[in-house]
């Protein structure tokens, strides 16, 4: 591998690293809460509101059910506003974000159900407001199964910046497109392959040591 390419390799990486890292952050910032409430608000849960349930899950599945490059079209006039550009990656963090946290929603959603429910109960009859069953018995036990989820939802991410990449979003995808396809370097388009599955190949076994870390801990104490 030749200097040029070395660098051009290692600016993409940088790139993408970055937008997963932000939009990431801000993806869960948003998807935790909603899958948190789209639990507590089931009938006969502990904040049971139907309504809100269905209005929210409506809008999950409205937003998972676009193609990733039409809603990242769609949302970039909202870049423009929010941060002054369409293109680069500044602009590609937002439909990142707004994109991978109803998917991450529904992920910790699944995982928040997995809690059993005789545990809440035993929270209810100690006096616990829903709250604090929140903090103290949904999010610690479904705590495993979130980092993995989330291990997911970082992966998938990583998906929606190479397709981000093909709108000049920067990157790993668009190193691909702009000099391996477009200029028929076929050792560009390899070297960025094979970057792109280490850097999942990491973040899955981050994920997963971590996700096995916390349930040894919790056996250990149990």
């Amino acid at each position: 591998m030749n200097n040029d390419l070395f660098d051009l390799l290692l600016t993409a990486l940088g790139e993408t690293v970055k937008m997963v890292a932000i939009s990431g952050s801000i993806a869960f910032a948003i998807g935790l809460p909603m899958g948190i409430t789209l639990v507590v608000t089931k009938k006969n849960h502990i904040i049971e509101c139907p309504k809100l349930n269905k209005v929210l899950g409506t809008i999950v599945n409205a937003v998972r059910s676009l193609p990733s490059i039409i809603l990242i079209v769609i949302l970039l006039p909202l870049s423009r506003v929010v941060v002054g550009t369409t293109l680069g990656m500044k602009a590609a963090i937002v439909p990142l974000s707004i994109g991978a946290a109803p998917f991450l929603a529904r992920i910790i959603e699944t995982s928040i159900e997995e809690v059993e429910w005789g545990k809440i109960e035993a929270a209810q009859s100690m006096g616990a407001k829903p709250f604090e069953i929140i903090i103290k018995v949904l999010i610690p036990e479904a705590l495993p199964a979130l980092v993995r989820g989330a291990t997911i939802a970082i992966i998938s991410i990583i998906e929606l910046t190479a397709i981000a990449g093909a709108i000049g979003a920067g990157g790993l995808g668009s190193l691909a497109i702009r000099f391996g396809y477009q200029r028929f370097r076929t050792d560009i388009m390899i070297a960025t392959v094979i970057t792109l599955i280490i850097l999942v190949q990491i973040i899955q076994h981050i994920g997963d040591f971590t996700s096995k870390y916390i349930n040894k801990k919790r056996y250990k104490f149990d």
